[in-house]
């Protein structure tokens, strides 16, 4: 009877623990539209004129694909695999036409609890600008507040309003 139990208890501390491994990353996850008029762009010029992001759970953290316009009406992809613990992601693929990005390489996401994240952008290993991403306890929005210097050296501070499609 006393194995039996131990037996029940282990196995559910395991699923319990595989739930959190996968649905870890569950408020992130979705595919997300920036509302660009509920957007606040600073540099003003910098504002793209759409963005896509579809974020999946993969084990132990999230793949991440961004699709877009940019402010000068370029079409952006971007595609990583991220930890979520602060490492540089794998995969980091990004471009801008179909040519290399000038502008990030890399990218390290940080969970900071169920609804907030931290997304720092990188380019020839130095550090950007960092995003605090914050999902609404509704899951309908999410928030990005970008801020710190651009690859041409211009001050970011950037509020993007993304909705959950």
């Amino acid at each position: 009877m006393r194995r039996t139990f131990v037996f029940g208890c282990m196995t559910i501390a395991a699923v319990l623990a595989l739930g959190q491994v996968v649905l870890g990353a569950d408020t992130i996850v979705g595919t997300w539209k920036i509302n660009v008029a509920k957007s606040k762009y600073s540099p003003a010029n910098m504002a793209p004129k759409s963005g896509t992001s579809k974020i999946e759970a993969v084990q132990g953290g999230i793949k991440v694909t961004a699709e877009g316009v940019d402010s000068q009406g370029r079409k952006t992809l971007t595609e990583y695999t991220t930890k979520l613990d602060g490492t540089d992601a794998t995969g980091f693929k990004s471009t801008v036409d179909g040519r290399p990005n000038p502008e990030q390489d890399a990218a390290a996401w940080k969970k900071i609890d169920e609804y907030t994240y931290e997304n720092i952008a990188k380019l020839k290993g130095q550090a950007l600008t960092t995003t605090r991403v914050v999902v609404s306890r509704d899951g309908k929005t999410r928030t990005n507040t970008v801020t710190g210097k651009n690859a041409q050296g211009q001050a970011v501070n950037n509020t993007v309003l993304y909705e959950k499609q």
